[in-house]
């Protein structure tokens, strides 16, 4: 059976000068949010770093949620295309309870390391992060591996409850609880195991 999985980076063709506004406003973005909250980083301060009119960002991203979200899509871009054609376990070829496991680690290690971006991304709008290409695709993968491990529950609703887990809010909460990556994932894992 073939299963179709939303791909991320998949736009329409944009001409040269377009790709290379794109280029450098994303670049900027991505240093300017690095050097601090994204929420203090204002769409003027971006344009003057990319050397762009502020009115190119709003029309290609909207505003800074939009930006933020383009940020995060091309590390989220770089885990999907480990998942489909990387080295096992990420990749194919390993049973699936190691993928599912290799997969919430690396899930993990990219929601630590742009928890900022995910809140800015995430908070802008009610269900914004349920309605991204990135999470469609990572609860399809885990739907899948779900799935093939015959677990006992429905496969789509318990992907989306352990993909909760990753919500930004909440790892940030954890977070500033002091609570850090090892643990998280540790505690992670072990809940994925539980109903694997």
């Amino acid at each position: 059976m073939t299963i179709a999985l939303p791909l991320l980076g998949e736009e329409r063709p944009e001409r040269a000068d377009a790709a290379e506004n794109r280029r450098k406003v994303l670049a900027a973005a991505e240093e300017l949010f690095a050097s601090g909250d994204p929420a203090t980083v204002s769409m003027d301060a971006v344009a003057a770093k990319a050397g762009v009119g502020k009115g190119t960002l709003f029309r290609r991203f909207g505003d800074r949620a939009g930006l933020a979200r383009a940020v995060l899509s091309e590390h989220e871009s770089e885990l999907q295309d480990a998942l489909l054609r990387g080295e096992p376990p990420l990749g194919p070829g390993a049973p699936a309870r190691e993928r599912l496991l290799a997969f919430l680690d690396a899930l993990l290690a990219l929601s630590f390391e742009h928890r900022d971006l995910l809140v800015a991304s995430e908070t802008a709008r009610p269900g914004a992060r349920l309605r991204t290409g990135a999470y469609a695709f990572w609860h399809r993968h885990v739907s899948v591996l779900l799935g093939e491990l015959r677990v006992a529950g429905d496969p789509d609703l318990l992907a989306h409850l352990l993909l909760a887990t990753f919500d930004a809010e909440l790892l940030t909460a954890l977070h500033d609880q002091g609570r850090d990556e090892v643990g998280v994932g540790q505690a992670i894992r072990s809940l994925a195991l539980a109903i694997s």
